[in-house]
């Protein structure tokens, strides 16, 4: 029976992650290398956003290029993964079991939060994944009821991953900074709306993580808007036991964008000794 999983928030910041590693690039490829080796993966981005949820079921992946104004380069890179319409299957019958108006979908692919993050995670692009999308509409505690739903997956070998940023505020972006895109240290704010974060995950607070948008330091701040945060929830639910967990630390990029990373659950110990662990 394959090894059960870890279930992973990982941050994927701006597209150029695929072109500038920074620190987030080793981080994801050293978190690739150190877990078992997945049977598939169930991957949630901000980026596929529908009113009620749709799972992709493409047998071969379509790479989606969701943005504009970029450098060549980009529009030029794929991640040419299979992917499982079975699974898809299944995804959508367990989201259909819990009352949801769950379905299969083969008009999207992959979009950069989705193929960015896994080119560095898994880059033979050798593992079969699909993509589930987000209602942004909802709140934090749907999001965490949908990892739940699908946490049985993990106890398979399937990886569960949220993929999202930790803090997202386009507007005060610095494209210009030297250390722009080398993980830099981040602004005071956005380290004290971690650090709340991790108080309150060390605490097993659950009640106070999906209520953060009342009650964290800076949240809309960080947040504008809250999609690139919502994912975390999910891959909190995913996992067999959340207060179990990992942080990866890899700073900032662009001064605005944290680019924190967690593994949640009883297995997520694989991860500790990792030179960003925190």
């Amino acid at each position: 029976m394959p090894t059960a999983l870890p279930s992973l928030f990982v941050s994927h910041g701006s597209p150029m992650l695929a072109v500038e590693p920074g620190r987030t690039g080793p981080l994801l490829r050293s978190i690739g290398a150190s877990l078992p080796t997945p049977k598939a993966i169930v991957i949630v981005s901000p980026h596929w956003e529908t009113q009620t949820p749709r799972v992709g079921s493409l047998a071969k992946q379509r790479v989606i290029h969701d943005f504009g104004g970029f450098p060549q380069a980009l529009y030029e890179l794929g991640y040419p993964a299979s992917g499982s319409p079975e699974l898809a299957e299944r995804v959508a019958g367990l989201l259909q079991e819990a009352g949801l108006h769950a379905q299969t979908d083969d008009g999207w692919g992959l979009d950069h939060g989705a193929w960015v993050p896994l080119r560095y995670l898994y880059p033979q692009a050798d593992i079969p994944v699909l993509q589930l999308s987000l209602q942004p509409h909802q709140p934090p505690a749907y999001h965490y009821r949908i990892g739940q739903l699908l946490a049985p997956l993990a106890k398979e070998g399937i990886l569960l991953i949220g993929s999202g940023s930790f803090t997202h505020n386009l507007r005060e972006l610095r494209r210009n900074d030297a250390d722009a895109a080398l993980g830099a240290d981040s602004a005071p704010h956005t380290m004290e709306f971690l650090q709340w974060f991790l108080t309150q995950m060390q605490g097993g607070n659950l009640e106070a993580v999906l209520g953060y948008r009342e009650s964290a330091p800076h949240s809309v701040r960080t947040h504008p808007t809250d999609e690139h945060l919502l994912t975390l929830f999910f891959a909190m639910g995913a996992a067999d036991d959340w207060t179990q967990s990992v942080h990866l630390d890899s700073g900032s990029t662009y001064h605005s964008l944290r680019m924190d990373a967690f593994a949640f659950g009883s297995q997520s110990s694989i991860l500790a000794d990792l030179p960003a662990a925190a």
